[in-house]
């Protein structure tokens, strides 16, 4: 396969997977990127917008905007960091009492794509993503 064909490929599965997550994030109010800043909010504890961005390789204006609609749902907040540009957004306590459904929720769906896939080969596609991920970051 060439490297084209490789990379459309997954650009494709990446479209097909976020569709999914979206479907099943629909009824909670949120879509796939609110979650993947919940997760790594409830992961790795406040961070910064920067922070979030670098690690989620998003650039600021859709993070600001993912951002300001965690706020508006009660489910993030923005405390002040000791520079006055900086903002730390972190989780709420509502945030905190949904987050086990929306996880519960994430689980299945992932269990669901996963499910005809052989677990060795489950296994072997997590040790190639962990390595590609090493050599390019």
């Amino acid at each position: 396969m060439n490297s084209h064909g490789l990379f459309h490929t997954l650009h494709q599965l990446s479209r097909h997977l976020t569709n999914k997550l979206n479907e099943t994030l629909k009824p909670f109010g949120l879509y796939s990127a609110q979650w993947s800043v919940s997760f790594v909010l409830k992961t790795k504890g406040s961070l910064t917008q920067k922070e979030l961005c670098e690690y989620l390789f998003v650039e600021a204006p859709p993070m600001t905007r993912t951002i300001q609609r965690l706020v508006k749902q009660g489910y993030v907040k923005q405390v002040p960091g000791q520079d006055k540009r900086e903002k730390y957004i972190q989780l709420t306590d509502k945030a905190l009492t949904e987050y086990p459904k929306w996880e519960q929720a994430v689980f299945e769906c992932n269990h669901s794509l996963l499910k005809n896939l052989p677990e060795a080969d489950q296994e072997e596609l997590s040790r190639l993503q962990s390595m590609w991920l090493k050599q390019i970051l």
